[in-house]
């Protein structure tokens, strides 16, 4: 499973990448024994997908490895359990209890966390991208998960196979068909765009002056733009940090908004604005080509432990979260920009890893996206490329052209298909040029609705699980009757 994921990519091994766990749940003869490969499972996929999380402490990486390790856990308690209800009942469990923990672990704990999901490995290629505009990454964890559950039976029971295999290579073979020759595309204007990716002098701790000092080179990347060459520059996360956040400092602003006279172009910068003692948000700005502040987006979908500290009280006793002295203020909106070419929508971060904060503004119409992050807490982890690899499905399910813009890097175009046109390097100063396209053409059917077959899954389980107890219930009535 982790070798399906960035760094290494090798998708081809996510529809099987289940299957020994699965396996080895129809053979093991306890609860306990369930248990334990289910935790197995996930402490070792979890720690290796997740290691560049030690980059913010080992507290940081147990804690989340054994959150996620428990989810697969029951998971595991859930397929076992199954046996008892005929082949055909564990098949649907196996496939609905993924979709069940899929859904559950990306809401909870504190807005959950979605790195692993098993349908994000179908990103890699372009014919299960591009039917990701049909059923979203769930519906791949989902046609997976069922595969896998296939091969499980066909391994360890060798009666009839073909009954439930076969239905979900038909189903994964007719979804890369269609993928193949009717992936999305942005067809509406063409907008030149400039990311400025201006890098930190000291991205794996905070020095002195850094956000002045950040703020500063993307002001003189910037400045090699020539007049008439973009209509939009994007300066990612944090590049106008607190310390020279634009409404609250006029100077800055001020600088700025030359270099938009100069260039007449558009401007989406990410910032950080101090709003009280003891709270901040984090936002995008957006000012025309008069150099005037004409809209803002409010970050949605914080980071827990990193832009805020749930039930602070709690956790007072770790040092390292003296480093989030402030919560941050959510956002109530899915702003959306009118530009003369389009209605633009922009996500923060974190936000770009979760569906359900990107699959709004295409509803309210925007008709290409922005990502602006932050990696540089990571160092040279896979991260970077573990995001890209999330943020072009977003691309693929709302069949909508991404402009992902990192301080650190990587940098990226992406259509709409969730093809990476070009990239930058992390850790590396510089400006990358792209043109991007409007897409005019309606809703792809994931954006209009959503996981709907990670619901039919869940569905299923749910019939399963009420027949199951229906059938103990006759069973204990029969049994009372004939004492």
């Amino acid at each position: 499973m982790w070798a399906a994921f960035q760094p290494l990519g090798w998708a081809v091994l996510a529809p099987v990448a289940l299957t020994p766990l699965l396996a080895g749940l129809r053979k093991v003869e306890t609860g306990r024994g369930a248990a334990g490969l289910g935790f197995a499972y996930g402490a070792a996929f979890y720690s290796l997908l997740l290691f560049w999380v030690k980059e913010t402490g080992y507290l940081s990486l147990v804690a989340l490895v054994l959150l996620l390790a428990g989810f697969s856990t029951a998971y595991a308690l859930l397929v076992f359990w199954a046996k008892q209800w005929g082949r055909t009942a564990w098949w649907l469990t196996a496939i609905g209890g993924w979709a069940l923990i899929e859904l559950v672990r990306v809401h909870v704990p504190f807005g959950g966390f979605s790195w692993g999901l098993l349908g994000y490995p179908a990103g890699e290629y372009q014919w299960t991208r591009g039917a990701a505009q049909l059923i979203g990454t769930t519906g791949w964890s989902v046609v997976f998960a069922a595969v896998a559950a296939g091969l499980a039976l066909l391994v360890t029971d060798r009666r009839r196979p073909a009954r439930w295999l076969i239905p979900s290579l038909a189903v994964g073979a007719g979804l890369v068909v269609f993928g193949a020759v009717a992936s999305p595309t942005a067809d509406g204007e063409a907008l030149r765009v400039a990311i400025v990716q201006g890098n930190s002098p000291c991205p794996d701790v905070h020095c002195a002056g850094e956000n002045e000092l950040i703020f500063e080179s993307h002001l003189e990347l910037t400045g090699t733009l020539a007049r008439g060459e973009v209509d939009l520059v994007v300066w990612p996360e944090s590049s106008a940090g607190s310390s020279v956040e634009l409404a609250t400092h006029p100077d800055r602003l001020t600088q700025v908004a030359a270099l938009s006279r100069r260039l007449n172009a558009w401007f989406l910068i990410g910032s950080q604005r101090t709003l009280d003692a003891e709270t901040f948000t984090n936002l995008n700005v957006l000012l025309n080509p008069d150099g005037e502040i004409v809209g803002e987006y409010w970050k949605r979908h914080p980071v827990p432990f990193g832009e805020y500290v749930p039930l602070r009280p709690l956790f007072d006793w770790i040092p390292a979260l003296d480093q989030v002295p402030r919560d941050l203020e959510r956002g109530t909106e899915n702003t959306v920009f009118e530009l003369p070419q389009g209605t633009l929508g922009s996500v923060i971060s974190f936000e770009g890893a979760f569906p359900r904060s990107t699959r709004p503004f295409a509803q309210v119409g925007a008709e290409l996206l922005v990502i602006a992050t932050n990696k540089a807490s990571f160092g040279q982890t896979p991260v970077s490329d573990q995001f890209i690899g999330m943020t072009r499905m977003r691309a693929a399910e709302l069949g909508l052209d991404v402009v992902h813009a990192a301080i650190t890097g990587k940098s990226a175009f992406i259509q709409a298909d969730g093809s990476i046109v070009s990239e930058t390097e992390p850790f590396r100063a510089e400006v990358l040029l792209g043109t991007v396209n409007f897409r005019t053409a309606e809703l792809t059917p994931y954006a209009r609705f959503g996981d709907w077959l990670q619901y039919l899954a869940i569905a299923g389980l749910s019939v399963v699980v009420g027949a199951a107890g229906l059938r103990r219930q006759r069973h204990r009535l029969q049994v009372e009757q004939e004492a």
